[in-house]
């Protein structure tokens, strides 16, 4: 399954730590991703959706 918001779109970035000697060391940012029941279109589905899209009202949750 990827890592993907199904709403925005937002997914992983590329990010470096960087030490006190500043070596670079590589790794994946991941987005906060919930699987939600949202009705889409009168249906209800899960849906892998991002808290900032959950937040923003743009994700219409089941009951």
């Amino acid at each position: 399954m990827s890592i993907v918001c199904e709403i925005c779109g937002k997914k992983s970035i590329k990010a470096a730590k960087i030490s006190f000697s500043h070596k670079q060391h590589v790794h994946r940012q991941l987005p906060n991703l919930h699987t939600v029941k949202a009705n889409i279109n009168g249906v209800v589905k899960r849906v892998r959706a991002c808290s900032s899209c959950i937040r923003a009202g743009k994700v219409k949750k089941a009951i």
